[in-house]
């Protein structure tokens, strides 16, 4: 629930699929995200193609970044952000970075550092994943991930490392 009065923040998602046709779910997800209660100004990056983190037996992911401003709490955002993968079909089991349908990831939200059961901010892992950072600069590059400093720097640092990522498409109409 949101408190009246509450401020507004920026709030940045990082979005995954590999199965289902992972370009529209990238598609639908974001278009799902512009219909949430109590945020403003989406925008999403272009899509990426990254190889998988984790099993190789798997297919590419497509990854994207989106940005918008909100008035909700970090667990109320994550409850929905659940919800929206969950009406995408995302399965939870218990391979760690399998396959899914949907993954979306909330990267950082305004100044917060939040470190509880079930919730981190910023999300562990967004400081040395390029196919994060990359789709993260193309909407955002001065924003602040907290305690580590600004998505331009971030990526910069990264260099050559990392997996392969490559952009394959606009997002715009």
């Amino acid at each position: 629930m949101t408190a009246a009065g509450s401020l507004w923040r920026p709030a940045y998602i990082g979005l995954g699929s590999n199965l289902d046709e992972p370009v529209a779910q990238i598609r639908r997800a974001f278009e799902a995200l512009t219909t949430m209660q109590d945020c403003r100004f989406a925008i999403c990056s272009s899509l990426y193609r990254s190889a998988p983190m984790g099993p190789s037996d798997q297919p590419d992911f497509i990854n994207a970044a989106a940005a918008f401003l909100t008035r909700r709490g970090p667990q109320d955002l994550l409850r929905e952000l659940k919800a929206i993968e969950d009406a995408h079909g995302r399965e939870r089991d218990t391979r760690h970075w399998g396959p899914r349908t949907l993954d979306l990831d909330l990267l950082v939200l305004g100044s917060l550092v939040v470190d509880e059961p079930g919730i981190r901010i910023p999300h562990p892992g967004v400081a040395e994943r390029n196919f994060v950072l990359l789709p993260f600069a193309e909407i955002a590059p001065q924003a602040v991930v907290p305690g580590h400093g600004s998505v331009l720097k971030l990526l910069a640092g990264l260099g050559n490392s990392g997996a392969r990522v490559e952009r394959v498409e606009s997002m715009k109409p």
